[in-house]
């Protein structure tokens, strides 16, 4: 298990025990964060799980594949240069204790 802390679009957190390997949409979901609304089920369809990575985590985690690229074109809220899709950033023990923060709107 991995700890992750989501910061909600209210500034809640939740700090959620995310089995390694599993999306950080899938433990966002799983755990009923809000915020997150994940349309596609987590096939980078949709970008409905748009997500602000701990900036120092980024160097923990594959850069966005092309396709990934491609679909943060299309998120609602501002894209920064922490911007990711949930669905496409696995839990691993390398991000025990990041944020993910969730933007105010993603559809």
């Amino acid at each position: 298990m991995v700890m992750i802390t989501y910061v909600e679009p209210n500034g809640g957190r939740q700090e959620i025990d995310v089995p390694e390997g599993w999306s950080l949409m899938q433990g966002a979901m799983s755990n009923g964060v809000d915020g997150m609304e994940a349309e596609c089920g987590g096939s980078c369809a949709c970008a409905t799980c748009h997500c602000y990575i701990d900036e120092a985590a980024l160097a923990l985690i594959p850069p966005a594949a092309d396709n990934e690229a491609a679909m943060l074109e299309n998120v609602v809220a501002e894209r920064r240069p922490t911007s990711r899709l949930a669905c496409q950033v696995k839990a691993t023990a390398a991000l025990e204790g990041i944020l993910v923060e969730l933007p105010a709107a993603q559809s």
